[in-house]
C-alpha cells in the first residue's frame, strides 16, 4: 500500500531569480536546471516565471524528501519534466534518487503555479511504508 512519506512547499519572488539569471547569466543555470529544463524554459516568453517555477519545485521536493539540501545533493539530481498535456512530472537521479530509494519513496508528486511576482510549488512523496511517522 502506497503512504504519504512526506510533503512540501516553496514560494519564491520571480524577481529574484531573475536577479540571479542576470547577475550569473550560465553559470546559474546550467548549476541549478537540468538541460531539459533549460530548454523548456527558455523557449517560453515568460521564462523567468518558469525557472522560478522549477526553483521552488526543487526546494518543495527536498522537504518532501526529508533532506533538504543535505548529504551532497546537486540542483541537477532533481528534474522536473512537463508531460504531454503540461502535467509537471518529477525524475530524480544521482544523490536525491538514492535517499529516496533508501527511505523507501517510489514517486513524487508535483504542482506548480507562478504568476508575475511569485512562483509557487507543491510536492508529494508517495511510498510503500509512512516513514515520516518513523523513528530515525
Amino acid at each position: 500500500m502506497n503512504n504519504v512519506v512526506g510533503i512540501g512547499t516553496d514560494i519564491v519572488e520571480c524577481d529574484r531569480i531573475a536577479d540571479m539569471i542576470e547577475k550569473h547569466e550560465d553559470t546559474f543555470i546550467n548549476r541549478v536546471f537540468t538541460t531539459g529544463e533549460i530548454a523548456y524554459c527558455s523557449e517560453r516568453k515568460a521564462f523567468v516565471q518558469h525557472y522560478a517555477g522549477r526553483w521552488a519545485a526543487k526546494e518543495a521536493i527536498l522537504k518532501a524528501m526529508g533532506t533538504g539540501w543535505a548529504k551532497g545533493i546537486q540542483w541537477t539530481d532533481i528534474e522536473v519534466i512537463n508531460q504531454m498535456g503540461g502535467k509537471p512530472y518529477v525524475q530524480l537521479g544521482g544523490v536525491a534518487k538514492t535517499i529516496c530509494d533508501d527511505r523507501g519513496i517510489t514517486e513524487m508528486l508535483i504542482s506548480i503555479s507562478h504568476c508575475k511576482l511569485y512562483a509557487t510549488a507543491f510536492a508529494t512523496a508517495i511510498g510503500g511504508t509512512n516513514l515520516a511517522s518513523t523513528p530515525s
